[in-house]
């Protein structure tokens, strides 16, 4: 069974930078696609990034296009979010998901593996 942990999160200022990490176990991350989600209070769950099994297909959400960088080191069964230039409008919690095989989707319900989530707040 492949197990999903997240950490990295934390409390920064505006403008500051943060790097999430997902760690796998279990399973190895090959085969599956690897997703950031983020869920702040009174909101939807919704995709932030994902990066496809080789790294070769990458998307990100227009909010937070240009200022976080999604990577992943298979060898490591690791995929990392930096995120850069941080606004209040980012506070959430953030969870990894991965989707095996298939593609990258922005749809919650197309991945069946979820951290617990890591919470990251900006504010001053």
């Amino acid at each position: 069974q492949l197990q999903l942990v997240e950490s990295g999160g934390g409390l920064v200022q505006p403008g500051g930078s943060l790097r999430l990490s997902c760690v796998a176990s279990g399973r190895t991350l090959d085969n599956y696609n690897v997703a950031w989600f983020r869920q702040a209070p009174g909101r939807e769950r919704e995709a932030v990034s994902c990066i496809s099994r080789s790294g070769t297909s990458i998307y990100y959400s227009d909010s937070v296009k240009g200022r976080f960088t999604i990577s992943r080191d298979n060898a490591k069964n690791r995929v990392d979010l930096q995120m850069n230039s941080l606004k209040p409008e980012d506070t959430a919690v953030y969870y990894c998901a991965a989707r095996f095989l298939n593609a990258c989707s922005d749809l919650n319900d197309r991945y069946t593996k979820w951290g617990q989530g890591t919470q990251v707040t900006v504010s001053s």
